[in-house]
């Protein structure tokens, strides 16, 4: 079984994405890693180039015609996925601000051996866990997807869907998954909060266009207020051995008040169904499990 990551990036460096810790979490897990790393004004080329030996790098240039939805996202996901090779049975895909936990590696070879050969199986879809304003801290609110897709069968009639949150299919077809117990942790909002302003005014454009960007420039500078949160709780487990160097460098403080809660109806609502089934009803899937 041979199985090949994926993944896209620019300007990591000057962004704040922490990339290297985002394709250590894969490799455990590849025979090679494709990435398609983006003209980016920083190093962020030589800072993947130096991670491993197994990682091939396809240089890119981003369409700048694509700024709405996030398509330039899914695009550039697109071209690393179809840099995998043939013989590739499994991709697995990471984005740069997303670590893979360790504690589903088992898990997820096991899943791969065991389904590699059933056509009725595309993928296999994560838990996710998004970490906001610090380490410490997870939304808890619906906007916060809690499932996605990250494994997939090396079938190139699959690419990447909308702003590359998921996948699809053919004929805009919803790919058939297996459910796994593990777990993909998000940090992209997570950075030392003058990144983080800067990476909203610079990637906002790419879902709102040039004129959001350069509204955006005038109108939100400085520090990014991350004060503007509906609901957090606490995280208490454990976050992936790759990014604990990253977490003991934070040098920002976030702090909470947990008795907050600006929750909207609809949210409450779900999140009591949870408590009382331990099943999340009524959330967006772009999957099929099977």
């Amino acid at each position: 079984m041979k199985v090949t990551g994926f993944s896209f990036i620019k300007n990591a460096v000057k962004f704040q994405y922490p990339v290297q810790e985002a394709l250590h979490s894969i490799l455990p897990l590849c025979d090679e890693v494709v990435v398609a790393v983006g003209n980016s004004d920083d190093n962020t080329r030589e800072i993947v180039a130096g991670i491993d030996n197994r990682i091939k790098i396809i240089d890119t240039v981003w369409d700048e015609s694509l700024k709405r939805g996030g398509s330039v996202l899914a695009e550039e996901t697109g071209k690393a996925f179809k840099a995998i090779d043939d013989d590739t049975d499994w991709c697995i895909y990471i984005q740069g601000d997303e670590v893979m936990h360790e504690d589903g590696y088992a898990e997820i070879t096991e899943a791969m051996h065991k389904w590699k050969d059933d056509k009725n199986v595309d993928g296999l879809l994560f838990r996710y866990r998004h970490f906001y304003g610090s380490y410490d801290y997870i939304g808890t609110s619906s906007k916060w997807y809690r499932n996605e897709i990250r494994v997939i069968k090396n079938n190139k009639s699959i690419y990447s869907y909308r702003d590359a949150q998921g996948f699809r299919k053919g004929n805009n077809e919803k790919l058939r998954v297996k459910p796994l117990n593990a777990y993909i942790h998000h940090y992209g909002w997570v950075r030392q909060p003058e990144a983080m302003q800067a990476k909203d005014n610079n990637f906002g454009r790419y879902w709102h266009g040039d004129e959001w960007g350069e509204q955006a420039k005038k109108t939100f500078t400085g520090a990014f207020d991350y004060t503007h949160v509906d609901a957090l709780e606490k995280f208490t487990g454990t976050h992936p051995k790759v990014m604990q160097q990253r977490i003991a460098q934070m040098n920002w403080k976030f702090d909470y008040d947990l008795s907050y809660n600006n929750l909207k109806l609809k949210d409450r609502f779900k999140n009591s169904l949870e408590k009382l089934t331990g099943k999340r009803f009524f959330d967006y899937r772009n999957y099929i499990i099977v």
